[in-house]
């Protein structure tokens, strides 16, 4: 993934736990499709009288996703977000009402975050080998980081709506936008949206391990999910919880890295040094009602680190959930507002 985040995926379809095992006669039927998109997976569970067929649904869904990859892949040289990529002026340039939208809310969550989160890292990303370019042979001089510094930067990037046209705007010829740590989240808002435009109220909507969750299972219990344990062995739970009617996004630092020179680099770049995040963080779920923002908070929450993302998320009264490796093995915190939607063990 050509990302300052991640590659870890939360969880996928065999880990999504439904009900509470006290009821074994399912009530209503669940339709679940599944399919590609974003470079990985989606899955989507309906349990509602709304949505009765399951082909016609995943057509519709399958256009409604292709639509955010015309929009917004970095992959796509014709997409939306590629031509402004590609652009090399300061001129204005249109797009849909969705990518400015998104980046909008990229921009608002970087400056929010006083820049933990930045869609403008990605020169920084590749020079570090976690782009298409190949690994580097040796560790980027202060001075090569300097130089690939002055290719980024939000306060370069411009939005600007009006009736007529939605448009992006670039203070700098080499400014180049990666949306992919807030892209997925998107597209499963979208889905949900659609779901809720047909009547579904109950529904579970994941891509890649990003969730939008609401109302109950097919067995009338609220849906539950788990968070993986950050092992490389996938499979093993560390917490399940329960998230409402709410989106779920989780960012990880363990699975995509290198070493060098017996250092260990992480793909997780920090926009303000320009250098890989050196600290034991290792992974962040967020819980929030929109799961794009829920997507750019826990980027820009493994880019601050245990201790910052914490107090970061009790100020402004954010359900996260942190995992950091110690000498023991891994220890896990969680603000207030994250509380009730643990499990009870």
């Amino acid at each position: 993934m050509h990302s300052v985040v991640k590659t870890w995926l939360a969880f996928g379809l065999a880990f999504f736990l439904t009900g509470c095992g006290q009821e074994t006669v399912q009530s209503k039927p669940e339709i679940h499709i599944t399919g590609s998109t974003m470079g990985t997976y989606y899955s989507i569970k309906v349990a509602d009288d709304a949505v009765k067929d399951g082909a016609k649904l995943q057509a519709e869904v399958d256009v409604l996703l292709e639509r955010v990859n015309d929009q917004m892949s970095t992959y796509r040289p014709d997409s939306e977000l590629s031509r402004f990529n590609q652009h090399r002026d300061n001129t204005p340039v249109v797009v849909s009402r969705d990518t400015a939208r998104v980046v909008t809310e990229a921009i608002h969550i970087g400056r929010e975050s006083r820049g933990a989160l930045d869609v403008t890292v990605g020169p920084l990303v590749n020079l570090w080998g976690f782009g298409p370019d190949a690994k580097p042979t040796k560790v980027p001089s202060d001075e090569l980081i300097s130089q690939t510094r002055q290719k980024t930067g939000l306060g370069n990037l411009h939005v600007i709506t009006s009736v007529d046209a939605d448009t992006l705007q670039k203070d700098i010829p080499d400014l180049y936008v990666d949306l992919s740590a807030i892209a997925k989240g998107f597209g499963v808002d979208k889905v949900a949206e659609y779901l809720e435009s047909l009547g579904a109220r109950n529904y579970l909507v994941e891509i890649g391990g990003e969730l939008r969750i609401n109302g109950v299972n097919g067995k009338g219990h609220p849906w539950r999910v788990a968070i993986e344990k950050p092992t490389l062995n996938a499979g093993s739970v560390q917490e399940v919880i329960v998230p409402g009617d709410n989106g779920v996004a989780t960012s990880g630092d363990y699975r995509n890295y290198y070493e060098m020179d017996g250092k260990r680099f992480s793909h997780t770049i920090d926009p303000l040094t320009g250098k890989p995040i050196q600290h034991r963080m290792v992974s962040v779920t967020v819980i929030h009602p929109s799961c794009m923002t829920a997507d750019g908070l826990a980027t820009a929450l493994t880019v601050m680190g245990p201790e910052k993302s914490l107090a970061y998320a009790r100020e402004r009264g954010l359900a996260i959930f942190v995992i950091t490796k110690t000498d023991d093995g891994f220890e896990e915190t969680y603000s207030e507002a994250f509380k009730p939607y643990l499990v009870k063990k």
